[in-house]
């Protein structure tokens, strides 16, 4: 080429004009840019030569500001419209002619540019440039309109986040969510950590952002990995640092769907015909509700009799949710999806509508409710000789706590005799079941709670009110059982297998209380269900099913709908195969939920510990993990918490120790300990 002859080349994206200069051996040639940089370029890196006239390097800006008045991109539109119908191609230099009228170095090459930047009406054939039919044009239109709203909505949502991350309030667009949710889903793979055991990296590993995902932390120069995702949300003020990533991870339902709740408002105000036309008026009794002060649900009342005959008749009255639902409706298929309401630390996620859970389905003091009554005559040693079960209205007389019925029991309030005669028959059912084989093991219980920023933990005292309760519950359970027994009802049975647990002489060898008691849990057979009855070893029962939280857990529910349709002289439901099939369907779905509540209990001790890392604990060694390596499973009884520890010492079991948090971190599910030495506990005391 000509020395001075202008050529185009790229440096990177950058569009860059040169003037020839020299050969560079047999295929390169020398240029100079502007800024007066040389280039050693081969003829495939020139994309366009200027012809006709030759330039210094130092003309270069003058050419380039003539070549700007021509390059309106829109006068293209109308050149391709003169085009497209013959489809012909056209050179730089016949565009210019066809837009300019001139055919000078400077129109050809501006002809050039606004060919060769074009998307939208033509495409390149060689060194010339074809008209895209109008379909694609069309097509090409509506992807360039399509892309130019994502990039908008690209920026504003990035104005949105900026505005996030300053502490400001923020209303997210309906088009956002998709992006948050999807930063949500992957976010909670972190769950998995703790499920499987996974490391963080091993889980990124295996689990690739979505596109939608990678797109959004590399918007945000952020990285692309659940942990990043945690970690946006968190700076959002979407999600708290202690989001709970196992319920997000589950299929567990947190709403209710607008149909329910709009069906469950309905009934409210449009009360549905009683299909119980007979029920038993019991609002003459005395009805005692005993639950924790924090309870909603209330689903259970206790009443007691003398007969003319001088027997004592326990009542257990049991709320009837069956009045608002039939089987199948939105409400009760909503219910079977959710299986039970799930407790957590920070609340509860009930199986029913609040207005109704906590509404005309509980027993609520001072008010007529509807009930499923049981009524039950103890023998002098505790056994069932007779019992009656009805569809029935009562009328609880007392909310109490089970603190306040520990202090009536203690006191002897004469006023209230009842209290004392079902504790009486409650101690005589507990006694009956031990006769019969009933497996007793004692292990300390708490209760997590957060409330805002404050995280507490409470041992739940194993008194004479809440056994009185628990053997109620039981007692209940056999009869409901028995009934459908001796009527051929199928009914969710459960059952306990045998045990087999260590010989006396073995048992014996461990320390008295939690040591043994651990060594006795680990023997304990899973429970069983069953729509035949079953023997439940653990308690004692030949058989046995649970009809005491029908607003609480779905399997109870169940119990109600075939006992009651049964004494209404009905068809029963749920056949023996559409019972076990829902039967299987909803256990599967309360094996979840117990999990989460589980994982979610975890998390929160080990959060609890790590806010109290400078409290000394008192712990006792329960059971070797893994006696090799020493790892073992530890009992801190003022938390009722049992935790693994690594010992670099021997110990043996049922020693007690004092130990001191080292490391707790809930989200990786790791927490450590180091044994503090008596002196070393006394100058922390000092």
């Amino acid at each position: 080429m000509e020395k001075g002859t202008l050529v185009e080349f790229r440096v990177g994206s950058d569009r860059r004009l040169g003037a020839v200069d020299r050969p560079d051996g047999k295929t390169r040639t020398f240029v100079i840019d502007e800024r007066g940089q040389s280039h050693s370029l081969v003829p495939r890196q020139i994309s366009y030569t200027v012809s006709g006239e030759t330039y210094q390097p130092s003309q270069i800006p003058i050419f380039l500001k003539e070549v700007q008045g021509y390059l309106d991109p829109s006068s293209l539109e109308v050149a391709w419209e003169l085009l497209v119908d013959d489809g012909q191609t056209v050179t730089p230099k016949e565009m210019a002619n066809l837009l300019f009228s001139e055919t000078q170095p400077a129109q050809c090459y501006a002809a050039h540019c606004l060919l060769s930047d074009d998307k939208m009406y033509f495409k390149q054939k060689g060194d010339a440039y074809e008209p895209r039919t109008a379909a694609q044009v069309t097509e090409r239109k509506h992807q360039l309109e399509v892309e130019a709203l994502k990039t908008r909505g690209q920026q504003e949502f990035l104005e949105r986040v900026e505005q996030a991350l300053k502490g400001e309030n923020v209303e997210w667009q309906r088009h956002d969510r998709h992006r948050i949710e999807a930063l949500e889903k992957y976010a909670a793979l972190i769950a998995d950590t703790v499920r499987t055991g996974v490391t963080y990296d091993s889980l990124s590993r295996a689990y690739p952002p979505p596109g939608t995902v990678l797109e959004t932390m590399n918007m945000l120069s952020r990285p692309a990995t659940p942990q990043g995702a945690l970690q946006l949300l968190v700076d959002l003020g979407i999600w708290s640092v202690n989001e709970n990533l196992f319920l997000r991870r589950s299929s567990i339902p947190v709403q209710f769907p607008s149909k329910v709740v709009e069906v469950a408002q309905q009934r409210l105000e449009s009360i549905p015909p009683d299909l119980d036309i007979n029920r038993l008026d019991l609002t003459h009794l005395k009805v005692y509700t005993i639950d924790d002060e924090s309870t909603t649900e209330i689903d259970d009342g206790l009443s007691w009799e003398r007969l003319p005959d001088g027997r004592d008749r326990l009542w257990v009255h049991i709320a009837d949710p069956t009045r608002w639902l039939i089987p199948d409706d939105e409400l009760d298929l909503d219910a079977r999806k959710r299986g039970s309401t799930v407790y957590l630390p920070t609340g509860m996620i009930p199986m029913f509508p609040e207005v109704l859970a906590t509404g005309p389905m509980s027993l609520i003091q001072g008010k007529i409710c509807y009930s499923l009554s049981f009524s039950i005559i103890l023998d002098q040693h505790g056994a069932v000789t007779d019992y009656s079960i009805h569809a029935s209205l009562i009328k609880p007389t007392y909310r109490l706590t089970y603190e306040d019925v520990d202090e009536m029991l203690q006191l002897g309030v004469q006023a209230e005799p009842e209290i004392a005669a079902i504790a009486i028959g409650a101690e005589k059912r507990k006694a009956w079941r031990y006769t019969q084989g009933a497996i007793s093991i004692n292990m300390p219980e708490a209760t997590i709670k957060v409330k805002g920023d404050e995280v507490s933990i409470d041992l739940l005292q194993d008194s004479r009110s809440r056994q009185l309760v628990a053997e109620m519950m039981i007692v209940a359970g056999e009869v409901a059982a028995r009934y459908g027994k001796e009527n051929n009802i199928p009914l969710p049975f459960r059952g306990q297998p045998q045990p087999e647990l260590p010989p006396e002489e073995e048992l014996i060898l461990l320390p008295a209380g939690f040591v043994r008691s651990c060594a006795m849990r680990r023997c304990m057979p899973k429970s069983e269900m069953s729509i035949t009855p079953l023997r439940h070893a653990g308690l004692g029962l030949d058989t046995y099913t649970q009809a005491t939280s029908p607003i609480r857990r779905y399997s109870d529910l169940l119990t109600h709908f075939q006992i009651k349709a049964h004494l209404r002289g009905e068809v029963l439901p749920f056949s023996a195969e559409q019972l076990k099939e829902v039967m299987m369907t909803v256990s599967s779905i309360t094996q979840e939920v117990v999990m989460v509540e589980r994982q979610t209990n975890r998390y929160w001790s080990l959060e609890y510990l790590r806010r109290n890392n400078d409290e000394i604990w008192e712990a006792t060694v329960l059971m070797w993990l893994r006696e090799d390596s020493g790892l073992a499973l530890i009992l801190i009884e003022d938390l009722g918490l049992q935790l693994p520890m690594f010992f670099k010492r021997d110990v043996n079991l049922g020693d007690e120790i004092l130990i001191k948090v080292s490391i707790s971190d809930p989200q990786k599910d790791l927490i450590q300990f180091q044994e503090i030495i008596y002196q070393e506990a006394q100058g922390s005391a000092n």
